[in-house]
Order: C-alpha cells, then structure tokens, then sequence
C-alpha cells in the first residue's frame, strides 16, 4: 500500500513509498537518511522499529507504540511523545526535585560535555545526570540509544502528565538556563 508520511505542521508530504505499515516505511526513511523532523507519527506502531540515528525533531509520536524501538542516536528534541508506550523504561520518583537537588551542587552541572562512562564522577550535564539517576536501567537505556534519548524517556517516564502541555527539557542550553528550568520544574513538582 502507499504510505505518506506528512509534516504535522503544514501536511506537506515528507516521505512516500510503497510498504505494508508506517513502521516500515518509517524504517525505510530512516535508512534512506530522510530527515524525519516535525513529521506527524501520531498513534503509530513503530515497536522494535530500528530508528538508528533518524531525525525525528519535532515530531509527534504521541500515542505510538515505541516498545524494542531503537532510538541510539536520534534526535528528539521538540517531540511529543506522550501517550507512547514507555513500558519498561526506568522511573525516578520526584524527578524534577530529584534532579535539581544533584544538578544544583556546585561542580555538579556542566551542559557543555556529553555524559558518558569516561565522564562520569560527579559532575553531569542535565541528561546525564537523569541517566545517573535512574540507576542501572538509565545506564543500560543510555547504552542502547544515548544519553539526550535515555534521559527524554527517562522524563517521560517519570513524569507523563507534565509533557501533554510542556516541551520536552533542552538538553543542549547552557549551565545557567538550565539550573533555572531544573528549579522551576522542581518548585511546581514540590507544590502539587
């Protein structure tokens, strides 16, 4: 059958070819390097889709089944994820607290490195320190899909209500805009 993948935004037709669902036209885009971002992915079923170092920016993969999908590498930032099935990804309880209070330490926030193995100590940026957080299933996610993926669905987990009407933390602002988003989303957790 002939599948389109649309831009949620304008409707504009993304990417279009013949296949048998949206997960493996989504994979084949993917494979092609076709830029994915703001694409309307809504209600998909993309489970134990291989999304290696796609481009999803943007997109809206609210109510998709993401379950064995592999993120490694993806780029996220903008996209509604909420409704997805997160099912087996790691939760931190309080998050936004949780992660104010470690990233608030002096020393402990650096936005301008990547977290990973040979990096770790106590000084993180924002998504690392989600990653570090959420123990040893943050690391094994990190692992498999990166640190800016593990920690968005790490936060999605954590928290899904709060992403139906915020956009997801970004992870690529310095220290200082990121200390004051880390504060005010942990002051609105502490007062719910």
């Amino acid at each position: 059958m002939n599948i389109q993948i649309l831009n949620r935004w304008t409707l504009r037709v993304i990417f279009e070819c013949e296949a048998d669902s949206m997960k493996a036209a989504v994979e084949l885009a993917c494979k092609q390097g076709v830029s994915l971002s703001d694409s309307d992915l809504s209600d998909s079923n993309l489970s134990g889709s291989d999304l290696r170092g796609s481009n999803l920016r943007g997109s809206d993969l609210s109510g998709s089944d993401l379950r064995g999908s592999n993120l490694s590498g993806s780029d996220l930032r903008g996209s509604n994820l909420s409704g997805s099935d997160l099912s087996g990804v790691p939760k931190i309880p309080n998050i936004h607290q949780t992660i104010y209070a470690a990233a608030s330490q002096p020393q402990a926030l650096d936005m301008s490195t990547w977290h990973g193995d040979s990096a770790c100590g106590t000084t993180h940026c924002r998504a690392g320190w989600v990653v570090a957080l959420a123990g040893d299933g943050g690391k094994a996610l990190e692992r498999a899909m990166g640190t800016p993926t593990a920690a968005t669905l790490i936060y999605l987990a954590s928290d899904p209500a709060r992403w139906n009407n915020e956009r997801l933390p970004d992870f690529y602002c310095g220290n200082n805009e990121a200390l004051k988003d880390m504060k005010r989303m942990a002051e609105e957790e502490g007062a719910a």
